[in-house]
């Protein structure tokens, strides 16, 4: 029992798999045959309500002839919800209402749900949308080739349904003719998918007679009709146009011209109006002749330019009916005869002297003659000094092919000729009158903007009224130019105001001159500059460096050219700044072309960059970068001057010090070298090899010398070689005996020495005594300890080692002066001999010494 209750709903889908296979097809309301799916109408319009039923017949489905069937529905895959109810006849019948349908087209399905299976049971299909637009601008058109009809129209908008579109005619109903008559006689023509016209062909036709022609739009809400037509196919026959077989001028030195054409042999059967239409190359629109009769095959037309080519076309319609006109036949091409140039020309002049005032180099310009004026292409144009005469040419300055002429006329040239001239002739000669430009000029004169290309000039007239006015205007460039053509003439005295087109160019520059115009003479002219457009410049200025200090920094800057600046520049600033994002900046006057930036910090790198403004916007140049310095070149100045006075200043204290000894010595004081010294050299050979013996001393000690005093020899008398007693000597007088210069001392008691004498004052010396030397010997080795002696030098000026070869005086033995060796006390005994390595105090050896036994105290 469980196996077989769990292999209920496979049952149930196998049993419902065959209610689809043994149901048969579905059905035209494409439901099962136990099923049935009907709604109110399959085409509804667009937002109205559908209403739809589901009908299920148990009996005949089979495995729902018991248990509970539950309908449902699903509009595409959107779920809707339905009321069911039980039906007559063991029948289930679901009903559903929506309110707006707001789809153009939708499946709505019906499903059975049982025990908790669900399968679609029946459909039925459902569109929207609305009633066919009316057709509009139906037109006809007979082929005259084949004679078919063509017929095109527009087709409204779309109506989201299937929509079927005839074009549909018959004859034209009488008015007693019933409308079954009517209706049995129409005729339709069902065009081809995608488009609007369709062809009746000819043997539907009936030629020149009327006939109703419609179109009919259908579909399952409506039908709708075009407008009606009412016509005879021949006359909206479009015919073949004619063919121009020749054009040529009458009679010759008119301006009149002859044409001749020929009709289609389509059309030759009809009786035709025609129309001719011919313009020249700068003509901007046709000239169109109308009312021409198509089977004169002639006529004739004037007014034509000479010497100036014209394009001609033709095309011809049915002159009975009001139908469509042939295309224009193939163009043809004719250059009317030439004549000589008529009308004078439009001239104007400048002249200054030259050659010392012997002539006058005059500047002509003129206009070209216009083209009714021209009467042809001009070759040429001719100036001469005076005019024709009859049977004589007059010399020619100038003859050209250009619009302007330079050339030299005497001093007191007052009128040139000017005439062009083309291959049928000479025009006659304009008179230019060259008057002197001394007249007065405008009061005032302003310019602005007429247009992208074209220039208002407004000028306030002067107090004597002018006869005319000439506008000159020039496009200011670096480089120098002259437009010959860019100036005009102001006929009318009053005029306070012209518009200037010629050569006009947004974004640059033009200077305007006004010249009245007097009768005998020209006015002065005033000027002015202006823009037709503007806009920021091209590019700023490129800014450079031009002087620097610790504060300030010097720019300077090469002006825009004109081309580049495209409008006035109203001024220009400068943005600068620091590593800090400090920004600054000021206006400069546009005249200016330099400006000095103040107040920046010292040693400071900055980023400056210019913008160029003008009246419609500001460009900005390239970033300069600058760094100030730490000093300012004043102060750089008196920096490098101070350091120059300070070195100049060590040079002469150098100077100063190498050329002055005695500034030398006080910075430098000279040290005695005892080895070199003068009284080293008076010691005698003898002397220096044989030590100091002092007999009678048994134990003999270090003589201990304190002392040693130099004295100064006496003024004015010559040094004299050691050895050697001077040349000339003074019987009278002795010499002056030395003062004692040995002294020897021991410590704390009289010792044993040399008594010193009172030093004698030589002529011219101070007799003050100089210390040379103090020698401090040592005892040798079993002596008693004594302190240890030292050999100092002094700082010493003797006076022997400023003489470099001094000359020593002859001192005598101070034994001969009345005072002689007393005994030595103590264990001091006498001096024993003297170190070799002091010659100066081997020097200082007492001759005689051998002889004494004692020393003497002085």
């Amino acid at each position: 029992m469980a196996r077989r209750g769990a292999g209920t709903p496979f049952l149930l889908r196998l049993s419902l798999l065959l209610l689809l296979c043994l149901g048969g097809e579905w059905g035209p309301a494409r439901t099962l045959g136990c099923a049935s799916v009907a709604v109110g109408s399959p085409f509804v319009p667009l937002g109205s309500a559908v209403t739809a039923s589901c009908t299920i017949q148990s009996k005949l489905c089979r495995g729902l002839e018991q248990g509970k069937v539950q309908i449902t529905w699903m509009l595409d895959n959107e779920p809707v919800v339905g009321s069911q109810r039980q039906g007559p006849g063991s029948t289930e019948v679901s009903n559903l209402t929506l309110p707006q349908f707001n789809r153009t087209q939708a499946k709505l399905w019906c499903w059975v749900e049982w025990n908790g299976t669900k399968q679609r049971v029946g459909m039925a299909e459902i569109r929207a949308g609305y009633p066919p637009a009316k057709p509009f601008n139906l037109s006809c058109v007979l082929n005259l080739r084949d004679y078919g009809l063509t017929c095109q129209w527009e087709q409204g908008a779309d109506s989201h349904l299937p929509t079927s579109i005839a074009l549909k005619w018959s004859p034209r109903a009488h008015p007693s003719r019933c409308r079954r008559s009517r209706a049995q006689a129409v005729t339709g023509c069902t065009p081809q998918s995608g488009r609007s016209s369709c062809t009746v062909p000819r043997r539907l036709l009936q030629l020149y007679r009327q006939m109703e022609i419609w179109v009919s739009a259908t579909n399952a809400l409506g039908t709708a009709e075009s407008e009606h037509l009412y016509i005879d196919p021949m006359d909206v026959a479009k015919l073949d146009p004619p063919a121009l077989q020749s054009i040529q001028s009458i009679p010759f030195q008119t301006d009149c011209v002859a044409l001749a054409w020929e009709v289609a042999r389509s059309n030759a059967h009809m009786e035709l109006q025609c129309e001719l239409r011919y313009r020249a190359p700068e003509d901007p629109s046709w000239a169109v002749v109308t009312d021409i009769v198509g089977q004169a095959g002639t006529t004739q037309r004037c007014g034509f330019l000479f010497g100036t080519e014209y394009h001609f076309q033709m095309r011809c319609r049915r002159s009975s009916a009001r139908g469509y006109w042939s295309e224009w036949s193939l163009g043809r091409n004719y250059t009317t005869h030439e004549k000589a140039p008529s009308g004078k020309l439009d001239a104007w002049w400048s002249a200054r002297p030259a050659g010392a005032g012997r002539w006058l180099e005059v500047q002509l310009r003129w206009k070209a003659p216009r083209r009714q004026e021209a009467n042809g292409r001009v070759l040429g144009y001719r100036v001469t000094l005076s005019p024709r005469r009859r049977g004589r040419d007059p010399p020619t300055v100038c003859d050209t092919s250009h619009t302007q002429c330079n050339f030299s006329a005497p001093a007191g040239t007052r009128r040139v000729y000017l005439s062009a001239y083309n291959a049928a002739g000479e025009s006659a000669a304009t008179e230019v009158v060259l008057l002197e430009r001394k007249g007065q000029p405008l009061a005032g004169l302003r310019a602005v903007p007429g247009g992208e290309r074209s220039l208002w000039v407004h000028w306030e007239a002067p107090p004597a009224p002018p006869v005319s006015y000439v506008l000159e205007w020039q496009r200011v460039s670096s480089e120098p130019g002259r437009c010959s053509a860019c100036w005009q003439t102001e006929r009318e005295g009053g005029a306070t105001a012209a518009l200037i087109q010629g050569g006009i160019e947004p974004f640059q520059r033009y200077n305007i001159s006004v010249y009245p115009l007097y009768k005998d003479a020209i006015g002065v002219p005033v000027h002015t500059a202006a823009y037709s457009k503007q806009k920021a410049p091209s590019h700023a200025p490129k800014l450079h460096l031009k002087r620097i200090s610790k504060s300030d920094a010097e720019l300077c800057w090469d002006p825009v050219p004109v081309e580049m600046q495209n409008g006035f520049i109203t001024s220009y600033t400068i943005f600068w700044a620091n590593s800090t994002a400090e920004v600054s900046s000021t206006t400069v006057n546009p005249s200016l072309s330099s400006f000095v930036i103040r107040e920046l910090k010292p040693s400071t790198l900055y980023k400056v960059h210019i913008m160029a403004s003008t009246a419609a916007g500001g460009t900005n140049g390239t970033s300069l970068t600058l760094v100030t310095t730490v000093l300012d070149d004043i102060e750089i100045q008196f920096l490098f001057l101070a350091l120059g006075l300070i070195f100049v200043l060590l040079i002469l204290l150098l100077i100063c010090f190498q050329k002055n000894g005695r500034v030398k010595q006080q910075f430098w004081p000279s040290v005695p070298d005892p080895a070199n010294s003068s009284l080293g050299k008076w010691v005698p050979a003898e002397l220096q090899q044989e030590p100091l013996q002092v007999p009678g001393v048994k134990e003999p000690g270090l003589a201990t010398i304190s002392t040693v005093t130099v004295l100064e020899r006496a003024a004015g008398k010559p040094p004299s070689v050691w050895g050697r007693e001077p040349t000339t000597e003074t019987t009278g007088t002795f010499p002056a005996l030395p003062q004692p210069y040995v002294r020897q001392e021991g410590r704390g008691t009289p010792g044993c020495g040399w008594a010193a004498a009172e030093p004698r004052q030589g002529p011219g010396r101070s007799g003050e005594t100089v210390q040379y030397a103090r020698v401090v010997g040592d005892g040798y080795k079993g002596q008693q300890h004594a302190p240890p002696r030292l050999y100092l030098r002094s700082s010493s000026t003797q006076p022997l080692l400023l003489d470099p070869s001094p000359s020593p005086k002859s001192y005598e033995n101070l034994w001969f002066h009345g005072a002689g060796p007393l005994g030595c006390a103590g264990d001091g005994g006498c001096p024993e001999e003297l170190p070799a390595t002091f010659p100066l105090l081997q020097g200082l050896r007492i001759g005689g010494a051998e002889e004494l036994h004692d020393c003497r105290t002085f």
